[in-house]
């Protein structure tokens, strides 16, 4: 997998990349501004490109402008969205267009190397790969009275999981529980929201999240 780097600090931009390189994934390019990471991303083409939001010149949502070009030219490469905070109107924008191949991750979870490479390389595959933190503030906007209700406490521990890009064993490891039961709990949630329970983990992302935005 390659990857080019977008933030205009180097000392996080470093720290990516020494991550990165530890895991045998190749950092083909970092840059600090918007301008650069275009140019590198078209000289390049990467898997992904871990882009910062908010970016010179005026520290507001350059990156995500970059962002959303990258995907008008090159819809194939994944991208990874780092933020300093939840900006949940941010993902939502993000999310309400085409979620595919698309991550929204805070810069702290950039220290969990592990999870940080595994989201990395569900993204590069096309999948979705969403902060625990902002999860937790998209199920917050959900309607008082809609179905998200009718879910139990363990249901719900679930749904946020499936939300985050988990597969079921991944979700069966992380509870402790079994992949059975998962796939019982996984059933019923989709049943209750009226969601097709398909077999493609970034369909089953897609469909919670267009729910979690009505």
């Amino acid at each position: 997998m390659r990857v080019v780097i977008a933030d205009d600090s180097i000392l996080v931009r470093e720290g990516i990349a020494s991550i990165l390189a530890r895991a045998g994934i190749e950092v083909a390019a970092q840059v600090g501004s918007p301008d650069e990471l275009l140019d590198e991303v078209d000289a390049q083409v990467p898997d992904v490109a871990i882009v910062d939001v908010r970016m010179p010149p005026t520290q507001t949502d350059e990156g995500l402008r970059a962002a959303h070009e990258i995907r008008a030219r090159h819809p194939q490469i994944g991208i990874v969205i780092l933020s300093q905070h939840v900006e949940v109107g941010i993902a939502t924008r993000l999310l309400a267009e085409t979620p595919e191949g698309l991550g929204y991750l805070l810069k702290d979870r950039v220290g969990n190397a592990e999870a940080f490479v595994d989201s990395l390389r569900r993204v590069a595959d096309g999948g979705s790969a969403l902060d625990p933190e902002v999860v937790t503030g998209l199920f917050s906007r959900a309607r008082d009275d809609g179905p998200l209700q009718t879910l139990t406490d363990r249901e719900r521990e679930v749904l946020e999981r499936i939300a985050e890009g988990l597969s079921n064993q991944a979700i069966a490891v992380e509870m402790s529980i079994t992949l059975r039961s998962v796939e019982k709990y996984v059933s019923s949630v989709f049943t209750k929201l009226g969601l097709p329970a398909t077999g493609h983990e970034h369909r089953r992302v897609l469909a919670v999240l267009q729910f979690l935005r009505a």
